[in-house]
């Protein structure tokens, strides 16, 4: 069976790299290295972006310029001999991977049968099947087509594909009109199973957010010039276009989410009413504005302008109101390396149309070995879908959150609830082009809420003298108020911290949800993702000098997290000396709070007093502690202090390239975890999840 598979289409515009995304997300659950390969590239002075956004996969490690075969050039100039360097470059990459995603051409003449067999020659002699591609909308910009003109294409296709020798590893029709991916499915399946009974068939339906421009790219094709705005919204998507040559009671009607408005520079007052009306609320949010003709604006709208402090991008250009518009048709929208948000969205739909398991399943894929930060981070994710649990998050001030939003629910990891004013939170998310529809937003003054908050809080706090006026006012506080959530069952768990300390964050959590029965202290780990492994860090954040019994605590609690993210524990003690070769106080204490350990959970493998090299190295354990069962293989390190372990923690994540997940707060009756101030978006992500974890363990 074969370990690469080779996605190709008949036609240009048929969306295969949706489809190209999709396979490689897939792929890496169940590899450790994946490839990826063009074998035509349109030219070597122009970057591919088809083969940038897949090189840019964390599962993808190779350079650029080993991923192409030839170039269209050569291929036209000599192809016998642009075939054999196409098979010799891609050898050179299967070689230092465990598969390999090769895309086919896009198609310099649409529907050239001459450039589909080319393609099936290609898949034939790289020995890789073909997973087809058929476009659902015509490549020549006609409209959509039905099922049964899709089976015709199909046939042709299929006919082709088996002329040149190329098997057909699955069918996959993309861009299909949403209320035809049955009929689609059908029609197909029957021309299919003429040629290859056990190829499957799918039907992705069409997404206008995947094939809308950015008003970068809007920009760009009009020679518009940003005057105003904020640059970040520049990689929103145009869902349309209107027209804004007509008074401002008649545009206003016509005004569309996701729209780019195009107004004549001397219309001010139209361009005042498309400004006013996006950032009321009570109108569409329109994507950009656009001022063609050339007009500078007088000072006085300038000024104006200025007062109303709108962020959304407004352009100028010297064309006019036709030109303009004509010129926005010529801009395409495209999967590309710098639209994450788009790539979300390509996953999401590949994975809700397509069962990639049964794909993959047909190749000969060896399971890997090792776990890379990469598998573990996909494991995190899937474990969280698995069983969808409630989580809030209360910075919703913060583009990162709503970045971090949008992409869990694109993904179905978690349900959310964001803090803050709901017109801001979601006129911000609409400014970003963020789809935030699934998640309730709520306000930490919202009265019923407060007042039932401020209720408990001052019942749980009486016994330090709060009266019922002072909790009303602590529960406003975005931290409380989203821990008062998760206390009382509105919400599974809570993720804070991009915008405030970590004090702040889980300070509330100590108040209000305290600790579970068998533990006394609230601890963390970090999560050490190497290259090959993942390791428990703890306490790497929390406690400054722990007592004998609180080491032990964080040990059993360590081992408990260790086993809920699939990691088998086994503790190591951390000291500066291993077994009964030192003394002193702190080596007394780490032997004190090891005997606690076995005292309190007798089955956990637990070693120490132990060095950090004993614990990990299999050679220095065989001569300072021969026979453990886990010197030489511990997963689960406990430090003897705040002090060592956050520095050892940072010394791992700088010095091996570790990726270092958490802190993951422990102990606590219900999970509240704690982000960096300088969180990435994808941390958020990551926290969310283990957080969402860490809630389904308390419910089992």
């Amino acid at each position: 069976m074969p370990r690469s598979l080779y996605v190709t289409s008949a036609e240009g515009n048929s969306g295969k790299s949706t489809v190209a995304v999709g396979v490689l997300e897939a792929l890496r659950q169940s590899v450790s290295r994946v490839g990826v390969f063009r074998p035509i590239a349109r030219s070597t002075a122009e970057r591919d972006y088809v083969l940038e956004l897949l090189l840019e996969h964390d599962s993808v490690d190779l350079a650029y310029e080993d991923c192409i075969g030839a170039t269209y050039d050569r291929v036209h100039a000599d192809p016998e001999v642009a075939l054999a360097e196409i098979v010799s470059r891609f050898k050179a990459v299967e070689r230092q991977c465990d598969a390999v995603v090769v895309v086919g051409s896009d198609y310099t003449d649409v529907g050239s049968p001459t450039e589909l067999s080319f393609n099936a020659r290609i898949a034939a002699n790289l020995g890789a099947p073909v997973v087809l591609v058929l476009g659902g909308r015509r490549a020549d910009g006609g409209g959509g087509r039905t099922a049964s003109e899709l089976a015709q294409v199909a046939e042709v296709t299929l006919s082709e594909l088996q002329s040149e020798h190329a098997s057909v590893l699955a069918v996959i029709a993309n861009r299909v009109d949403p209320e035809a991916t049955d009929a689609v499915r059908d029609a197909v399946t029957a021309v299919t199973s003429q040629h290859d009974p056990a190829a499957p068939v799918w039907a992705i339906p069409e997404d206008p957010y995947l094939v809308a421009p950015s008003v970068a790219a809007v920009l760009q094709a009009t020679g518009s010039t940003l005057i105003k705005g904020d640059e970040a919204l520049l990689e929103r998507e145009v869902l349309g276009v209107v027209v804004a040559a007509m008074s401002m009671v008649n545009v206003l009607p016509r005004l569309t989410d996701g729209a780019v408005v195009v107004i004549p520079g001397d219309r001010v007052e139209v361009l005042l009413a498309a400004i006013l009306a996006h950032t009321s609320g009570t109108f569409p949010s329109i994507s950009a504005i656009l001022l063609n003709g050339g007009f500078d604006l007088p000072p006085q709208i300038e000024r104006l302008m200025e007062g109303l402090g709108t962020s959304i991008p407004i352009a100028r250009n010297e064309l006019g109101t036709f030109e303009t518009a004509v010129a926005i048709t010529h801009a395409r929208g495209r999967l590309a390396a710098d639209s994450p948000r788009k790539y979300d969205a390509a996953l999401t739909l590949f994975n809700r149309s397509v069962d990639a398991a049964t794909l993959v399943g047909q190749l000969e894929l060896e399971p890997p070995t090792v776990v890379t930060p990469l598998l573990f981070e996909y494991g995190l994710l899937d474990r969280a879908r698995g069983d969808r649990k409630h989580i809030v998050l209360p910075e919703g001030d913060d583009d990162r959150i709503l970045q971090a939003a949008h992409s869990l629910l694109r993904r179905e990891v978690a349900d959310l609830t964001i803090l803050g004013d709901e017109r801001v939170v979601r006129a911000r998310a609409a400014e970003l082009g963020l789809d935030l529809e699934r998640a309730t937003v709520l306000s930490p003054f919202d009265e019923e809420l407060r007042a039932r908050f401020a209720e408990e809080y001052q019942r749980l706090r009486a016994h330090k003298g709060i009266t019922l006026d002072q909790a009303a006012d602590t529960v406003t506080d975005v931290s409380y108020f989203g821990t008062m959530m998760v206390h009382l069952g509105l919400a599974d768990g809570m993720v804070s911290g991009a915008r405030h300390t970590t004090a702040h964050t889980i300070r509330p959590s100590f108040e209000i949800i305290k600790t579970r029965p068998e533990v006394s202290v609230v601890s963390s780990v970090f999560l050490m993702a190497l290259a090959d492994r993942v390791l428990v860090y703890g306490d790497c954040a929390v406690i400054p000098d722990p007592t004998a019994e609180q080491l032990a605590d964080i040990a059993v609690s360590s081992a408990a997290t260790a086993s809920q993210f699939g990691i088998e524990p086994r503790v190591a003690m951390l000291s500066y000396s291993t077994g009964e070769s030192g003394s002193g106080a702190d080596v007394d204490k780490v032997r004190q709070a090891t005997a606690y350990v076995q005292e309190r959970a007798p089955q956990l493998p637990v070693a120490g007093p132990i060095q950090y090299d004993a614990a990990v190295d299999a050679a220095v354990a065989a001569t300072k502690m021969p026979g453990s069962e886990v010197a030489g293989k511990a997963t689960v390190f406990i430090f003897p202090d705040l002090n060592t372990g956050n520095n050892t923690y940072k010394a791992v994540q700088r010095t091996a390239g570790a990726v270092a997940i958490g802190p993951v707060l422990q102990g606590l009756r219900k999970p509240v975890n704690d982000l960096s101030r300088g969180a990435l978006v994808q941390d958020i992500v990551n926290t969310v999840a283990i957080t969402a974890i860490q809630a389904q363990a308390a419910d089992a």
